[in-house]
């Protein structure tokens, strides 16, 4: 079954409140009665996959600024019929960055997220069904997308000046949780702040 990796992740996922645990059994309801689910084609909603990405000492994350939505963002986008969220997120990361070396710092579900987006260019109002992973960037080149009006890497504090989505506070609450990812040559390696 296409749906079953996505369905163990979802099982393996430790919600972080009650809120948290009310959108996972949202998706685990929504990915068992679509199996079109990471279909761009299914008009009430579909999977999508995104990255925290962190810059290479691990105190920086990038945002873009979304073009069609006029608001700053985690990079990420539609699966488009691809099962592996993980590298749906890799690929979005890459191709909304242009950074090319991008690591995976946990292969858990960083965070969930079911949002609607608006009615566009014909397209009617539907719900991204949002899922987020911690990656990494050996890198602080970027190259900025035709979907984007800028890119930028942010720290903690300059993230709180900004006027933010409560998804992406809530994730930089998570990154203040874990200890510091510091990419070093022989691979990820984990310190505390």
């Amino acid at each position: 079954m296409h749906r079953q990796m996505i369905l163990d992740l979802l099982e393996q996922y430790t919600p972080s409140d009650d809120r948290d645990e009310q959108c996972r059994q949202r998706f685990v309801a929504f990915v068992r009665s679509n199996p079109d689910c990471f279909e761009r084609s299914l008009a009430c909603g579909h999977i999508t996959g995104a990255a925290w990405l962190l810059d290479p000492t691990g105190c920086k994350v990038l945002l873009t600024h979304h073009r069609k939505l006029n608001c700053w963002l985690q990079v990420g986008g539609h699966a488009d019929g691809q099962c592996d969220i993980i590298e749906v997120a890799m690929r979005e990361a890459q191709e909304e960055s242009g950074i090319e070396d991008i690591c995976v710092v946990d292969p858990k579900i960083f965070d969930l997220d079911i949002h609607t987006i608006p009615a566009h260019n014909g397209l009617p109002a539907h719900e991204h069904f949002d899922v987020r992973f911690l990656l990494q960037s050996d890198s602080k080149k970027l190259v900025i997308s035709d979907e984007s009006h800028d890119l930028q890497w942010f720290d903690a504090q300059e993230l709180l000046q900004m006027n933010l989505d409560e998804s992406i506070l809530r994730m930089r609450r998570k990154w203040l949780q874990r200890p510091v990812t510091q990419r070093s040559s022989t691979g990820t390696k984990a310190q505390r702040k």
